[in-house]
């Protein structure tokens, strides 16, 4: 193995971590049931109504989110895309990360590919328009 490729121990319990948190979103996805009216999942956190959705009758762009991860963790696809496909998306990156993180941990170096600041952005940027085109289609669908 080329030692250059090697990650430091602080790197490695740092990737462990961030797979540690993505395991526990996840998981807390999965216990969740999802909300039939496709939002408002959240509640069952302990978590406040939308205050947008209160005081201007539309959801906002995050409507949904944990709804769809909810959706997405019990294998419902379609119904998670229906809800927010933004946070459909967010929900498969993070579990895409989970792995990746872990692996990476795991192994010492980096896992298939070496993450840079023009990936992340790019991604970031793909899923922060997906989001809002997606809340563009629900506010249109009324």
């Amino acid at each position: 193995m080329d030692e250059r490729r090697l990650l430091s121990l602080r790197l490695r319990l740092a990737l462990a971590g961030i797979s540690l948190v993505g395991a526990m979103l996840l998981f807390t996805a999965w216990r969740l049931s999802p909300d039939p009216r496709g939002y408002g999942t959240h509640e069952q956190l302990g978590l406040a109504p939308c205050a947008f959705y209160a005081w201007t009758g539309w959801k906002c762009p995050s409507c949904g989110m944990t709804t769809a991860w909810a959706h997405a963790m019990h294998g419902d696809l379609p119904a998670a895309l229906h809800a927010n496909a933004g946070g459909t998306l967010l929900c498969g990156l993070v579990v895409l990360a989970t792995v990746w993180a872990a692996a990476s941990a795991g192994m010492g170096t980096w896992f298939v590919i070496r993450p840079s600041p023009r990936w992340l952005l790019g991604i970031g940027s793909a899923g922060l328009m997906i989001t809002i085109l997606d809340w563009v289609r629900r506010l249109a669908a009324g």
